[in-house]
């Protein structure tokens, strides 16, 4: 008798993790000039990392978690850190972000830590990176930066990596220039100290040489995005046609949207506990307790201050959530304050409303991870949002229950009527069971009868075949019984 191999063919989300997880900074191996004036631009490598942020409103408990999630980002990223650093102030200072005394703060945690890189919760100016970077002596970035890179690293599709491309030099782009004094810069007449013909330096001419070449290759990207636009929108069309409902599942990052997918859906993709794991957008179909079908989208995860480059490349991803008919919002019950991420994906979700000109889907609250809290937490959650659906992806607990409510929230077709097709129309009663609501069914001697809910469309592809009902057989009689009436009159 031969035994079952053990052998069990991993899924895809599977397959992804382990290449993801396979490919991991070793600190000390790095071949990187340490001469920057040796190389144009340098390449954002994240290792020992000191963070600093600037408390300007909100409390003291909100302060320290957007550090905290500043600190995940950086881990996302493939770095260490050492140290966090907050300032109170009513505004940043537009020359370093944060006040002198603090830059020397900071200057000397970064020698006690032996850190080479300082990441500020915020998005600097041009002026205020040049500024903090001549006074720390290490690498600055911001959390626009970090942000962009940590896309860069988990984007998979080419639509995915398009956009993140035109994401980042969007950014770089007012932030270009040349590193070291050797570049200098052109001046003439009076300001070149007299010198005036022969005293204009390269320096300018190579960085706007650079800009012309990255807003060439912006322009190329955007095309190359429209381009992936239209095949999207030929999709969907071509779903809208079928009258099939969609779904989008939209949220704040790592709060279980693939897990919800995979446990509604089985859809296998990828899941892993960290921030921004997903960037390409997956569709899955399902079906209700009825049978109709209707799509499930996982799409990316939102973060307080997401940067605005993003927002706007990635907007023809983030349509699927602006033309669902119903946004499945879901929300990290074991996260400390849910309700700032609530606000943070609103925000954005308001934004992309904006941005198409149209109102957003109705919102259905999903808390999910509820496995993960405790009691008195989650009674404050169940009064917080009464109207929200409590699961927890990772057990299965209130997934029978989210189906159900997704359901009846699910627009339902238009046309209820009952016809008989015959047995040669075997693709069209498909259609019937695969985008309509079936409410019952008889297999006769000359056809298929069948009572449905349907579409427009499949409508009229059924208005030969309709079987007349109680309450049409007047309108349908009329014709004959004004007909004799006709006859004596001639």
């Amino acid at each position: 008798m031969n035994e079952p191999s053990p052998y069990i063919e991993p899924s895809t989300g599977d397959l992804e993790l382990e290449e993801r997880t396979s490919l991991r900074r070793v600190a000390g191996l790095s071949t990187e000039l340490a001469d920057v004036t040796e190389v144009e631009y340098r390449r954002l490598r994240l290792e020992r990392v000191v963070l600093v942020g600037v408390w300007t409103e909100g409390t003291a408990e909100a302060a320290d978690a957007s550090l905290t999630e500043l600190a995940r980002l950086a881990e996302t990223a493939g770095s260490t850190v050492l140290d966090g650093l907050v300032q109170r102030r009513p505004r940043p200072d537009p020359a370093t972000f944060v006040g002198s005394g603090k830059v020397e703060e900071l200057r000397n945690a970064v020698l006690a830590t032996d850190a080479d890189t300082v990441i500020c919760d915020g998005e600097l100016s041009p002026g205020q990176l040049r500024q903090l970077e001549d006074r720390l002596k290490v690498k600055v970035i911001d959390r626009t930066a970090l942000i962009l890179d940590i896309f860069a690293q988990h984007a998979r599709s080419r639509e995915g990596k398009a956009q993140v491309e035109l994401a980042q030099l969007s950014y770089l782009l007012p932030r270009l220039r040349g590193w070291g004094e050797a570049l200098s810069r052109q001046v003439g007449g009076r300001a070149a100290g007299g010198v005036g013909i022969g005293g204009r330096g390269p320096g300018e001419t190579k960085i706007e040489l650079d800009r012309r070449r990255i807003r060439r290759r912006m322009a190329k990207l955007r095309r190359e995005i429209a381009a992936m636009r239209t095949v999207r929108d030929t999709k969907r069309g071509s779903r809208r046609r079928n009258e099939v409902p969609a779904v989008a599942i939209a949220g704040y990052t790592n709060a279980g949207k693939s897990s919800l997918l995979n446990a509604i859906t089985g859809a296998g993709v990828l899941v892993e506990d960290a921030l921004f794991a997903t960037l390409d957008p997956t569709t899955r179909r399902a079906e209700t307790a009825d049978g109709r079908a209707y799509t499930l989208t996982d799409t990316v995860g939102f973060v307080r201050h997401l940067p605005h480059q993003l927002v706007e490349a990635f907007r023809s991803t983030l349509e699927e959530v602006a033309q669902a008919d119903l946004l499945v919002h879901v929300v990290d019950g074991s996260d400390p304050m849910p309700e700032e991420q609530i606000k943070a994906v609103r925000e954005v979700l308001a934004e992309i409303g904006e941005q198409q000109g149209e109102r957003m889907p109705p919102e259905l609250l999903v808390v999910n991870k509820i496995d993960a809290v405790t009691d008195l937490p989650l009674a404050r959650l169940r009064h917080l949002l009464p109207d929200a659906v409590f699961v927890s992806a990772a057990t299965g607990t209130g997934i029978d229950r989210l189906r159900e409510t997704i359901d009846t929230r699910l627009p339902r077709p238009d046309h209820q009527l009952e016809v008989l097709l015959p047995y040669t129309e075997g693709s069209l009663t498909a259609r019937v069971h695969e985008h309509g609501q079936v409410l019952a069914e008889e297999h006769r001697a000359d056809g298929t009868w069948l009572r449905a809910r349907v579409g427009d469309e499949l409508a009229s592809a059924l208005r030969e075949y309709r079987v007349p009902t109680a309450v049409e057989e007047p309108a349908v009689e009329e014709p004959a019984v004004a007909e004799p009436s006709r006859s004596v009159a001639r």
